[in-house]
């Protein structure tokens, strides 16, 4: 495993055209029309993604009505509207966690989380994924893509799903061969063919890749034809960077939420960081804007038994600290994250890290959740309960001001 890359990019201001923005590779600097991964082996990123100029505008100016695509200057796809694929996203709730009346004092069993949640189990298909999916069929729309393909353990696959239904896309999602029925319902009422993996999350990952070809090299390359022999486009949550900028938006939406005040920390569940590190570059680009004083400080909760990141940085022990893998959090039983090192590299940015949360401590924070009026799935249990942890060791002071992004809905289970 390398060392983590500088955290900081190439990330220049860049003119904005009615073309698709081509793509360029951090590790070697090759461009292309569009990939879905450089000839070295690298993920790709937007080449000239938009940087916000000027001063930061009155969070009011922002029309709610527009989801997340209020903050369409800051996104490298969609420049024309007509090519939006959307379905009202975004502009998820901002809220205090803690009932008013519990105070401070909380009680024994359960201290005060004191901290917001943003709620993202209220989008369209019940996750945050739905932020990235918007913004990847609009990128497939752009490029002409006439079908789709993505591996993933159900949420992806569902907002990815349904989203190439709206766009009038056809899709085919790899999925693991226990996946949930109630996501599995989802892809078939898109109209979507789910096809089941037996295996590990990296077999379906194959799976899904062996299902493109020869796409690997050629759908949209840097030729001017964007499905070249083979209409399969891969729409990849952890590989297309479309979806990451959609991610991104959740830090617009938080920091315009509060009037442009970065929280100082920020704790997300962390599989394939597509949450983590959307809000990386998010908040990064508003603090080199000016928009922001300073980019929070970023946790990651990964699954106790299948925490990579966990394992990189602070050794086996931390990363399984009850010899058991936390079944409960499936959503983030990722043991190769696609950008492990952009992962590791955010994490000492800004000064953050990654906690292993066991099953236990999962559940115990599911039960509160439902209980506070949070109908979330188990997978999203993980960063409030990494958030207590955090406090408990002092690394979250008291007073310290933090958001928890709640991604997932109970419905999905």
């Amino acid at each position: 495993m390398g060392s983590p890359t500088d955290a900081r990019d190439s990330e220049t201001p860049a003119s904005r055209t009615s073309e698709p923005d081509r793509l360029r590779c951090p590790e070697c600097g090759e461009t292309y029309r569009d990939r879905w991964r450089c000839r070295c082996g690298s993920p790709l990123e937007f080449a000239g993604p938009p940087t916000p100029a000027g001063e930061a505008p009155d969070p009011e100016s922002f029309d709610a009505r527009d989801g997340l695509w209020a903050f369409d200057d800051l996104l490298a796809v969609g420049d024309d509207p007509v090519d939006r694929v959307t379905l009202g996203e975004g502009m998820t709730p901002l809220v205090d966690a803690d009932r008013s009346e519990d105070g401070a004092a909380g009680d024994a069993e359960f201290p005060p989380w004191n901290a917001s949640f943003k709620l993202e189990y209220v989008f369209p298909t019940g996750s945050f994924k739905d932020r990235g999916a918007t913004t990847t069929l609009t990128r497939a729309r752009e490029l002409g893509v006439e079908r789709v393909v993505e591996d993933s353990s159900g949420n992806a696959g569902a907002a990815v799903a349904t989203y190439a239904a709206r766009a009038g896309i056809d899709a085919e999602i790899y999925v693991p061969a226990d996946a949930k029925e109630s996501k599995l319902r989802a892809i078939r009422r898109a109209g979507a063919d789910p096809v089941r993996i037996e295996g590990s999350r990296g077999d379906v990952t194959d799976a899904c890749v062996a299902a493109l070809g020869d796409a690997d090299d050629a759908v949209g390359e840097d030729a001017d034809d964007p499905a070249g022999d083979d209409p399969a486009w891969y729409a990849s949550h952890a590989w297309n960077p479309a979806f990451l900028e959609g991610t991104a938006t959740v830090a617009y939406e938080i920091a315009s939420q509060r009037g442009w005040d970065a929280p100082d920390a920020v704790v997300t569940p962390l599989g394939h960081g597509t949450l983590f590190l959307g809000a990386y570059r998010g908040f990064r680009r508003l603090e080199r804007a000016g928009w922001i004083d300073a980019v929070p400080r970023l946790y990651g909760a990964q699954a106790a038994g299948v925490a990579p990141i966990v394992r990189a940085l602070h050794g086996p022990d931390a990363a399984d600290p009850d010899d058991a893998v936390n079944d409960a959090a499936d959503g983030i039983q990722i043991a190769e994250p696609v950008r492990d090192r952009e992962i590791r590299a955010a994490i000492a940015a800004t000064g953050g890290d990654a906690l292993a949360v066991t099953e236990a401590a999962a559940t115990r924070e599911l039960d509160r959740l439902h209980a506070a009026g949070f109908y979330t799935e188990p997978t999203c249990a993980v960063a409030p309960a990494a958030l207590r942890t955090l406090r408990g060791r002092g690394e979250i002071g008291p007073d310290e001001d933090v958001v928890v992004p709640l991604t997932g809905s109970g419905l999905k289970g």
